[in-house]
């Protein structure tokens, strides 16, 4: 049973998110407490294992065990999201805009990326959140119209595992697990880590993410 399933080890072992939209087979199987168990069994050799968000709407690895050299990585890897996550709450905070949602995106909302462009693109205020996000690091794009940049935002949360393209052909998009782990992670650095994110976040994303 453990070898029929190796794929799914493979993409755990390989930092990969498990949830219903990226893996819907993978993801059942974990719902299983005992096939979870033998897993985790499994990887225990590895000082690795299973772990989820509150909601279990996502799997992903942990360290059973953090040692120095351990903490030194999982120091920078924590730097390199933090530079990511501001990006990523405007743009939360630009899409809720955008489509009038009271709640942030969560695993199995769909997205059109070219409704989205077509209400932006209308819109000055938000062509000027666009054009704003498209300027960071995380995103960054050199298209001047709307419909460019948005494609390179979509390209982004596709490639970092945040986003799911049924169909390459299409403008559809099915948000993942990887997004509740982002907005989990948030609310352990404000609350745990007591660590504030940025001020020009606006009032209704701090509420919706505390």
């Amino acid at each position: 049973m453990m070898m029929q399933y190796s794929h799914l080890l493979e993409q755990l072992l390989a930092g990969g998110f498990i949830c219903e939209v990226t893996d819907n087979q993978g993801f059942r199987y974990l719902q299983d407490e005992q096939q979870r168990e033998a897993i985790d069994h499994y990887l225990r050799p590895l000082n690795r294992r299973l772990a989820s968000n509150p909601e279990g709407t996502v799997w992903f690895l942990a360290w059973r065990e953090l040692t120095q050299p351990l903490r030194d990585q999982l120091s920078q890897q924590f730097k390199e999201t933090l530079d990511s996550l501001i990006p990523m709450l405007k743009l939360l905070q630009l899409t809720q805009e955008t489509m009038g949602h009271e709640n942030v995106l969560t695993a199995n909302d769909i997205l059109n990326r070219h409704d989205l462009a077509a209400r932006i693109e209308n819109n000055p205020s938000l062509r000027e959140q666009l054009q704003a996000l498209v300027q960071t690091r995380f995103f960054q794009s050199q298209s001047e119209d709307v419909s460019g940049q948005l494609k390179q935002v979509f390209d982004r949360l596709r490639s970092h595992g945040y986003l799911h393209q049924p169909h390459k052909d299409r403008h559809h998009y099915i948000v993942t697990g990887k997004i509740d782990y982002l907005i989990d992670l948030t609310r352990f650095i404000r609350e745990e880590e007591h660590i504030y994110i940025e001020e020009d976040v606006a009032p209704s994303q701090e509420d919706l993410l505390a």
